[in-house]
């Protein structure tokens, strides 16, 4: 390497800072999210805010300026949470740019120096190495031959070979060998430039969650689009007045639940500071959530069940002298143009000069071996995996006992040999091929440390019901033995990458599903393996370091790297370890998990407000053409339902593995709670108005004539009846949804229906402090007048109260019988 540096001097640095003076530098502003204002305007005008804020006026203007007060809280609120959330978000978005923006490094008059890739200019000569992602477009000059990756920008996973004249484009990676590339076109004119322009900037992606929440929220929006319109038209016709019908707008947007999709954002929240503190950097917004439906883990052995500190332990001479033999290997080692961990650990053991080389073929994980031809010197040197190798060289019974007693012990074994014909290497199509009349001088053993967390974040995934499943380029003997080091059960069922390669889809898949250890396997199979496994009905999570993993990383649901791997595989995934800690992925795993069941949770309280008030309002309005909440009525049902609980629900998650076999837990729980608390609302509402509306009784009873009682009814008595009413159903849905609390999470048998037992006693406290918080409200005389509540007797909120027990009874009695379930013919969940 030194010697072609030498031959390229690159630019000098004053022509490099003339050229970058010029314009010609790479000059281009990692832009990663919105501006502030763009922040800011997406958030504030909204169409929510936009109905909220017109409805606003029109109540200033009919003088009911603290309904607006109201109603400017809510959104203020939101506004504010959000912006400053998604300013965090922004900034830590930038970080995560700065902190994996691959380096580069260019020569300066003759000299190799790393460099940010802003500093490069038009003409610089750029050194690239396996694993080193192409910053800018150029062209490759000088010596050595590439091959590139460019699926990151044609989406196909061949490898390319580049050669001098051949093109290199921002955006790929270097797979194998080293060579150098001239910059040609930086900033803004380079292709992944062009093509990524938009794709840097900051987008909201919904996750699957959000995306059946999504479609909630849009039902919800229909429903109270179609209310409005009935509102509007009861307005037009006279039937109600003005400031009613604009009350009972504002009411009907509210049902829209703006407020879910900010309980949503602060769930997330502190799920990603939580992550952060395991050393995890998030790097897609959708990854958090991708990790709570992991059932299965891929691991590579290499840096992740081992700590890739690769030691050279024995080496078994055949029909050579040791001494000649350990000669060659450190030759082989140094001369090498791209070194690796096996490389290292030779040259380490017999260091030895570097030598000028004929020919050479750079090893690769699809061929799995390296092979060199010393300048002046006979013949070709090859170092690969015993089983490749072996499919041109005969070996003795002696040597595959031997080769098998070391994988047995989960060491790595590869074999030397030697082919005294130096021919070309490369078949038509540009394929590495191993050279004739090969012959076996050596057999190489080495040991790598297993991590000391290893045995114990296995561990883990087990108890979080992820499955794992090595995935490797090593023998699946050594694989098999260090992953039973490791704690893998030993029972595993070990597979080789050549017996993938001749079997038929279906058999494929089914090996798929049952194999745990898959060895010598190729970077197209790793991915076939995780596409297979995804065909199943998995959840796939990819784990890996090096360039052969990056196929499959792309493929998986969600791709893991460690900081120290490589700038394309870092590139590629979701989630990044950073300092490497691998123990700290199953607790990242069991964080995903905690934060979709709190949104699962919290969605349950919101669906079964909302659908109740609809319902509610709907049946009101039909029996007695009269709508049955107030601006400020509203918002304290809301507040007291939705508005705190779910905050202490989201905080209070814990990580748990849903199982899909008991049904659908989020119909099986709203269904029931909805369409009972509807039934019981309305009636609680129709009694505390015909008791109110003094002769109704009378009528009802027989003793007093239809058209005698529209004489004796005065239009104060139904205001004042309404008022009554409207607070007794509030009552009754703030009674409900606090007894909803303790059938979420119950605390003892007593209370499972709609949800599995729990034994968590803090939703319980949490039912009993917002009854309090209700209680405080009726009694603090300047609460009670703002919210404009009426008073109601004792007995009657002892009355309202034998209600809410009779529907807590009958919507358990519909949980465990899973009436509706039944009726829906929707599979029953097991509580």
């Amino acid at each position: 390497m030194k010697s072609t540096v030498s031959k390229l001097q690159g630019l000098s640095d004053r022509e490099a800072a003339s050229r970058r003076e010029a314009g010609q530098g790479n000059n281009i502003a990692l832009q990663t999210g919105r501006t502030y204002w763009e922040i800011l305007r997406d958030n504030l005008f909204t169409f929510i805010n936009g109905v909220y804020f017109f409805l606003s006026l029109v109540l200033i203007a009919l003088g009911r300026a603290s309904d607006v007060l109201v109603l400017a809280f809510v959104v203020l609120l939101n506004v504010v949470i959000n912006v400053i959330q998604e300013i965090r978000a922004k900034k830590k978005l930038d970080r995560i740019a700065l902190i994996t923006r691959p380096r580069a490094i260019v020569i300066r008059e003759g000299q190799e120096r790393v460099v940010d890739p802003a500093e490069i200019v038009v003409g610089d000569v750029l050194v690239i190495a396996p694993g080193d992602q192409v910053v800018v477009d150029g062209v490759v000059v000088g010596e050595g031959s590439l091959k590139v990756d460019e699926s990151l920008l044609t989406g196909e996973s061949d490898l390319i070979p580049k050669q001098a004249g051949d093109p290199v484009y921002s955006g790929s990676f270097c797979v194998s060998g080293t060579g150098f590339y001239e910059a040609e076109k930086v900033g803004a004119e380079s292709l992944a430039s062009k093509m990524t322009a938009e794709a840097r900037r900051f987008r909201k992606v919904l996750t699957p969650l959000q995306q059946r929440i999504n479609m909630m929220i849009r039902l919800l929006l229909g429903v109270a689009i179609v209310l409005g319109l009935i509102t509007g038209l009861r307005m037009i016709l006279g039937v109600s007045s003005l400031t009613a019908g604009v009350q009972n707008l504002a009411v009907i947007v509210g049902l829209v639940p703006i407020g879910l999709y900010f309980m949503i954002t602060l769930t997330y929240a502190l799920g990603a500071a939580r992550i952060a503190e395991q050393s995890a950097l998030v790097q897609q917004s959708n990854a958090v959530e991708s990790l709570s439906n992991v059932d299965v883990m891929c691991l590579d052995k290499t840096g992740t069940l081992t700590a890739n500190r690769i030691q050279l332990q024995s080496v078994y001479p055949i029909d050579i002298d040791l001494a000649k033999l350990e000669h060659l290997l450190g030759a082989y080692a140094a001369s090498a143009s791209s070194s690796n961990k096996t490389n290292e650990a030779i040259l380490t053991a017999f260091p030895r000069e570097k030598r000028s080389l004929h020919t050479e073929v750079p090893f690769g994980s699809a061929h799995k071996w390296s092979a060199i031809a010393f300048a002046n010197a006979p013949g070709v040197y090859v170092l690969g995996a015993p089983e490749v190798l072996a499919t041109v060289i005969p070996l003795a019974s002696t040597l595959q006992a031997y080769i098998r007693e070391g994988a047995d012990q989960g060491l790595r074994v590869l074999m030397f040999a030697y082919s005294p014909t130096v021919l070309n290497l490369e078949d038509q199509a540009g394929n590495p091929v191993l050279p004739p009349d090969l012959q076996p001088l050596g057999i190489l053993r080495f040991g790598d440390e297993l991590r000391p967390d290893a045995q114990k974040t296995l561990a883990e995934f087990q108890r979080a019901g992820i499955q794992v499943k090595v995935i490797s380029g090593d023998n699946p003997a050594t694989v098999a033995a260090l992953a039973k080091q490791a704690g893998l059960s030993n029972d595993i069922i070990a597979v080789s990458g050549q017996e993938l390669a001749v079997m038929d889809e279906a058999v494929f898949a089914q090996t798929a599903e049952d194999g745990t250890i898959f060895g010598r396997i190729t970077p197209e199979q790793k991915a076939r393996l995780v596409e297979s496994l995804q065909s199943r009905g998995h959840y796939v999570a990819m784990m890996g370091d090096g360039v052969n993993d990056v196929l499959s990383l792309k493929q998986a649901n969600v791709g893991v790297a460690m900081e120290s791997g490589s700038q394309a595989t870092r590139g590629v995934a979701d989630i990044v370890l950073l300092k490497d800690t691998f123990s700290a992925l199953p607790k990242v795993f069991l964080e995903g998990q905690r934060i979709r069941n709190g949104i699962a949770d919290i969605s349950k309280l919101f669906m079964v407000r909302i659908f109740s008030f609809t319902l509610a309002i709907v049946a009101i309005g039909m029996i007695t053409l009269s709508f049955p909440f107030g601006i400020k009525t509203s918002t304290l049902a809301t507040f007291l339902t939705v508005g705190l609980p779910p905050f202490f629900v989201t905080l209070w998650a814990k990580p748990q593995q849903i199982k899909t076999e008991s049904g659908d837990p989020f119909l099986h729980f709203v269904l029931p709670a909805t369409l009972t608390l509807s039934f019981a609302s309305v009636l609680v509402y129709l009694y505390f108005l015909a008791e109110n509306i003094g002769p109704v009784f009378d009528w009802l009873s027989g003793q007093l004539p239809f058209a005698e009682l529209g004489r004796q009814i005065t239009r104060a008595d139904v205001a004042r009846a309404q008022q009554i009413a409207e607070q007794a159903l509030v009552t009754m849905q703030i009674l409900a949804g606090s007894l909803l609390l303790p059938f979420l999470k119950p605390p003892t048998p007593a209370w499972v229906g709609g949800e599995p037992l729990s034994r968590d006693w803090r939703y319980t406290i949490l039912a009993g402090v917002v009854l309090i918080l209700y209680v405080l409200i009726l009694v603090i005389p300047g609460l009670h007048h703002f919210f404009e509540l009426s008073s109601l007797n004792f007995i009657h909120y002892l009355g309202i109260g034998l209600v809410a027990l009779i529907w807590m009874w009958v919507v358990r009695f519909a949980w465990r019988r899973a009436l509706l379930d039944r009726f829906l013919g929707i599979k029953i969940s097991p509580f």
